[in-house]
């Protein structure tokens, strides 16, 4: 079906914790690209952050937001092309979230695997917002009619929902292309970056172990230590993909190196092939600093002054209601709201 929306990005995350080398090179680093080739809206989802590890953390909430702010320009976002806010300070995510939820269907949720992971044995406990959180995030793209959606493996399942709202409601109401059906955007070799005490796991704000990942707030002499740490087997590294099974960790680390220097994953197999982990690391550990001590450098200074960072995202807030603000009120006419 032929469509007549305009060419629209956003996508945002979840200010709990401290933003890592994932998060940078999964999504931070791919944002900064694409908005020198379309639209984009850049979103810190603090509602999302109550559904969970965030709720009755108030001031812990608030200054993740200011520090994932700071990461989002750090990392070379342009506030002045691209809006970065926060979801509160636009209300019309929380007015369609709701519509939305009488869109969805209980079955379509119930089959959401994230709800599952995070409510464990215990879903009776949960949160309704954690189990209708893939309807606050359709919410969140269609409320600016986005077309394309940066996401991580682990939420395409969450924009094929957004999807399937989008479907339902143009169906429902008669209007045939309203919502567009966003496409999820997946990029490079460090769209999926691993621990580094465990290559089978995903890089998480939520490990234990600190040494599991490299904290965009960390410093040189952490982040040399950190990789020097970080797990590998007795083998030199490998000199082909094939020499890759079995051995997680160290596709996980020749993948952040080739994310890192922008270079495919072939070409930095065939450099290091044969040698040891030992200098490759102390490789990987300059080429770290390089890149990321800049972006610590600027999110301390920016965090130095919260009130020029507020600033922005009231700005940026502002100009994303201008997109968002009619899209829902069309919206309430078209399900029949008097408005």
């Amino acid at each position: 079906m032929t469509t007549s929306h305009k060419q629209r990005v956003l996508s945002g995350m979840q200010p709990t914790n401290t933003l890592h080398l994932g998060n940078y090179l999964g999504a931070l680093k791919n944002w900064v690209k694409m908005q020198n080739e379309m639209e984009c809206l850049f979103c810190v989802v603090d509602m999302h952050a109550i559904t969970d590890a965030g709720y009755g953390k108030p001031d812990e909430v608030a200054r993740a937001t200011r520090e994932v702010t700071a990461a989002y320009i750090a990392g070379g976002i342009d506030p002045r092309k691209s809006p970065i806010f926060n979801q509160a300070r636009v209300p019309a995510h929380a007015e369609l979230a709701w519509i939305f939820n009488c869109v969805a269907r209980l079955g379509w949720l119930d089959r959401m695997t994230q709800f599952k992971e995070k409510s464990g044995k215990h879903k009776e406990r949960a949160s309704v917002g954690l189990y209708t959180y893939p309807v606050l995030m359709a919410a969140d793209i269609l409320v600016y009619k986005a077309t394309h959606v940066p996401v991580g493996e682990d939420q395409k399942q969450h924009l094929e929902l957004t999807r399937d709202i989008a479907q339902k409601f143009n169906n429902d109401y008669a209007k045939p292309d309203y919502f567009p059906l966003p496409e999820p955007v997946i990029t490079g070799p460090g769209t999926r970056v691993m621990s580094l005490r465990d290559g089978l796991k995903k890089m998480s704000k939520s490990d234990e172990s600190d040494n599991s990942r490299i904290n965009l707030t960390d410093d040189a002499d952490t982040i040399a230590q950190k990789i020097r740490k970080a797990k590998t087997d007795p083998h030199p590294l490998p000199a082909n993909e094939n020499e890759f099974k079995g051995r997680p960790e160290a596709e996980n680390l020749l993948n952040i190196y080739a994310a890192l220097a922008d270079e495919p994953v072939k070409a930095v197999m065939a450099r290091f092939a044969g040698q040891q982990f030992s200098g490759f690391k102390g490789e990987l550990a300059d080429l770290a600093v390089s890149k990321l001590s800049p972006i610590t450098a600027e999110m301390r200074r920016l965090m130095a002054d919260p009130a020029e960072i507020d600033r922005l995202l009231a700005a940026g807030a502002e100009k994303a209601s201008a997109i968002a603000e009619p899209i829902v009120q069309d919206v309430k006419r078209i399900v029949g709201f008097a408005v």
